[in-house]
């Protein structure tokens, strides 16, 4: 049994990555960089998982990439270490790769670019039902290996 055909444009993101958090607001300094390192691979043939640490024993989370053909759409389950569990809608385009959660506590999203060995992103969040937008960090993918 092969992969789904759809979930096989995502197969540039399979691989092992270092991370870089920068500009984030809750830092201080916010201009503090936070090194990590991420973890992309097929879970079964329909599914991606991405494992990710930021600072060393730090912030830890998890993805998991799916896509419904019915509805012709990824979709990306999310947990990390404070328990948090959220859904998120996906668009990829191989060189655009972004997330959309619109929930009534708040919005949030992920916008990003790849090229060059490099997905180069940010997170935002919205309060107000996604009218303004405010930058929460930026985050960085360097790949190491495929």
């Amino acid at each position: 049994m092969g992969h789904n055909a759809a979930m096989e444009a995502l197969e540039v993101l399979v691989g092992e990555w270092d991370l870089t958090m920068s500009d984030a607001w809750f830092l201080d300094p916010p201009s503090t960089e936070v090194s990590g390192s991420a973890t992309v691979e097929w879970l079964g043939d329909a599914f991606l998982r991405l494992r990710s640490y930021l600072g060393g024993e730090g912030q830890t989370w998890d993805l998991v990439i799916g896509r419904s053909d019915a509805r012709d759409a990824y979709t990306v389950l999310y947990h990390d270490e404070r328990g948090v569990c959220r859904a998120f809608d996906m668009t990829f385009t191989g060189d655009e790769w972004n997330l959309l959660r619109e929930d009534p506590d708040f919005h949030q999203r992920f916008l990003s670019h790849i090229e060059d060995g490099r997905i180069v992103g940010h997170w935002d969040a919205s309060d107000d039902g996604g009218e303004t937008w405010r930058k929460d960090f930026d985050l960085v993918f360097t790949r190491t290996t495929t």
